[in-house]
């Protein structure tokens, strides 16, 4: 008598857990189909639930609200009328119960400063939403992440009932676009700006000297922009407007201008300042060169001291970018007027000169009220401790710094123009966890920066090295260090890739308009599959194998490929699942499909690069492809069918491999590594 019960209790408690975990499974696949947030919010409470969008969808504002908000909101239902194709009333409700409800309790400042507060919460019913944020800054936050709520199914677009309270992880979160080497025009930046607000990013960081141009102009040193620009230069004017643009959305601006080294366009109107003679012309390659600017010389001071005055009026972030990086001493060492200055004042080594050079030019910033930043070189202990490490060096260097009291930011791990995948950006975070630093230490790391180097991008192809990628980025420094799943990443930034165009941003309809370039109006369409296998190469082999300058024409095929090759991407994924024990058959028959797919473009893609000179370089690849195609189904087949392949055969496809690998035309086949692991797996061998 006595179990009955505790078995009726047992099997009640056992479909409970079922019923629980049914549920669960439930929430679960809910969550993922509508997160595609990015970056994702700090908190999320999804509910049950959805507000219907249509056409009677209204907005109104409660509080202090300025018309960089109003303009922000009008701005977001013109992306939601693009989407929806409902044509909503434009300007703000007075009905007390609107779709929309926008309340701020300041208007913040009308430039953005560093330690804004960008927090907001979002709470959306069935009737009403709320946005409610402490200053203008975090609507336009707030007002991001409602436009990627947006759903859609058979009974029309809704938002899905959730709470949401969110704010930053980091407080600088930046990109530096680099329009020295390759100027870009007004409206790239633009362009540029309203992605980085996307996402959630807050620091326009603007390189705009170097060896290849001098990109602002000076009104008390005109002949430095007009002879060191080829005459693409941004007046001052252009520069207020996008300083506005991105205050208007939540935005800093922080000029960076390049010295003692990377100073050619300097020296081409001012050679005296030089630590060599001239004459100096703009420089046309790519690297690093000798010119640098003479830090023993008082001429150099006299320039500097009111050119920077000038541009601390025309900027007007607190914060000031000297550069600082990759001095390599040569004309130091040459010049015997600078080694006589050094041995008179004790001046041991050209890191002591260049610190000598860091201190003049600190209390001109200091003077103008500017804190300044610079690239690791810059470092030295007896700084003032409110100078700013910007630290290409990683994650260590950025740790020692905030170890000795200084504030830092990481942008090691960030650098998108060298053409890595977004799971490597992904990976990297300025405060790891095996962090060794102290809680107060670790308030001394500001966050990171992406950094958009341009000796190879133009105003056609810099949104594809840029984006998508660096929402990613933007969500390392946004969102907890937790957030760090890499395929769901890739899931969202798939979806934010699309949001990204309505902004203009031109990363994936350029690259078909690159391909019908190069083939004269040809059908792209076995190309378009090729570019979906193969990427730039990395770091800086594109120095070495395809040399170009300045001046050369970025329009190859390695422009239209693009960082992050799609199908590689799935085909190596699926290679690991199948190899951590996956569904092997059903991911044996996906991978089969995917080379069966590639194999059916083989004819067309060598007949059309056959016959597009400008092509001419990448005749190789449909060789190439060809047998990859081949060596992977020979894999896929033996795995399929349960029998080993031999250790010869394995030997004869590992240096086929090997040999396809090295770079044709600048790109490689983001692939093999994938066919390797088969090719490893089909003979017995252990992947590594």
């Amino acid at each position: 008598m006595f179990y009955r019960p505790l078995r009726t209790i047992l099997v009640g408690f056992v479909f409970l857990c079922a019923a629980a975990s049914a549920f669960a499974q439930t929430q679960a696949s809910l969550v993922a189909a509508r997160r595609s947030l990015m970056p994702v919010p700090a908190n999320v409470n999804w509910r049950e639930g959805r507000l219907p969008v249509g056409k009677n969808f209204s907005f109104r504002f409660v509080g202090q609200t300025d018309e960089r908000t109003r303009q922000y909101a009008s701005r977001v239902m013109r992306r939601l009328e693009g989407r929806t194709l409902f044509e909503f009333v434009r300007e703000a409700s007075t009905s007390p119960n609107p779709t929309l409800l926008i309340e701020t309790a300041t208007t913040g400042t009308a430039i953005p400063k560093l330690g804004d507060d960008e927090s907001y919460t979002l709470d959306i019913g069935s009737t009403q939403i709320k946005l409610t944020a402490p200053n203008s800054v975090g609507a336009m936050r707030g007002l991001e992440t409602l436009l990627q709520l947006l759903e859609g199914d058979a009974n029309g677009f809704y938002f899905p009932a959730v709470s949401i309270s969110d704010k930053p992880r980091f407080q600088w979160r930046g990109l530096m676009i680099d329009s020295a080497r390759h100027f870009q025009p007004v409206e790239v930046i633009k362009r540029t700006l309203d992605g980085m607000a996307s996402v959630k990013l807050n620091v326009l960081h603007w390189h705009l000297t170097e060896d290849q141009g001098f990109r602002v102009e000076t009104k008390k040193f005109p002949e430095l922009h007009l002879q060191g620009s080829d005459g693409l230069f941004y007046t001052q004017a252009e520069i207020r407007d996008i300083i506005r643009y991105a205050a208007d959305r939540g935005i800093r601006v922080m000029p960076e201008f390049d010295m003692p080294g990377h100073a050619t366009a300097w020296l081409v109107s001012h050679p005296e300042i030089g630590s060599a003679p001239g004459p100096y012309t703009i420089e046309r390659r790519p690297g690093i060169f000798d010119p640098t600017l003479d830090p023993t010389n008082e001429k150099t001071y006299k320039l500097l001291e009111p050119f920077f005055a000038e541009m601390a009026a025309l900027f007007p972030d607190a914060y000031m970018h000297i550069g600082g990086d990759e001095n390599e001493g040569k004309q130091w060492n040459a010049n015997a007027n600078i080694q006589a200055f050094m041995k008179k004042n004790g001046i041991k080594d050209n890191h002591e000169l260049q610190t000598y050079f860091n201190k003049r030019i600190l209390k001109f910033l200091q003077k103008n009220n500017k804190i300044m930043m610079g690239w690791d070189e810059i470092f030295q202990p007896d700084l003032p401790k409110d100078v700013v490490i910007h630290s290409w060096r990683g994650q260590k260097a950025l740790a020692d710094a905030a170890k000795q009291g200084f504030q830092g930011v990481l942008s090691n791990g960030y650098y998108i123009d060298l053409s890595f995948p977004a799971s490597q950006h992904y990976v990297v975070d300025p405060l790891p966890a095996d962090t060794t630093l102290s809680a107060e230490e670790q308030k001394r790391v500001l966050g990171g920066e992406a950094t958009m180097w341009a000796e190879w991008v133009s105003p056609e192809t810099i949104d594809s090295r840029v984006w998508p990628r660096t929402a990613a980025i933007a969500e390392r420094l946004w969102s907890s260090r937790e957030v760090n799943d890499i395929d769901d990443m890739y899931r969202r930034l798939d979806v934010v890739s699309i949001r990204l165009e309505e902004l203009g941003l031109a990363h994936i309809r350029n690259q078909k308009m690159l391909l019908r370039r190069l083939t004269m109006g040809k059908d792209t369409t076995a190309l378009e599959v090729l570019v979906t296998l193969i990427e730039p190469v990395k770091e800086y082999k594109r120095y070495q194998v395809r040399p170009q300058t300045m001046l050369s024409p970025l329009t190859g095929l390695i422009d239209a490929a693009q960082p992050d090759a799609p199908s590689a991407r799935k085909f190596n994924r699926t290679v690991e699942r199948l190899l951590a024990g996956g569904n092997r058959a059903e991911l044996l028959g996906g991978l089969r499909s995917m080379v069966e797919g590639w194999q059916t473009h083989e004819n067309q893609l060598a007949e059309v690069i056959a016959n597009s000179p400008a092509l001419a370089e990448a005749r190789q690849l449909p060789d190439d492809l060809r047998a990859l195609n081949r060596i992977a189904l020979e894999a896929i087949f033996s795995l399929t069918n349960g029998s080993s392949r031999t250790a010869d055969w394995r030997t004869a496809r590992i240096a086929e491999l090997d040999a396809i690998a090295k770079p044709k035309a600048a790109v490689e086949f983001a692939h093999i590594a994938g066919i390797r692991k088969l090719v490893d797996s089909a003979a017995g061998v252990r992947a590594q």
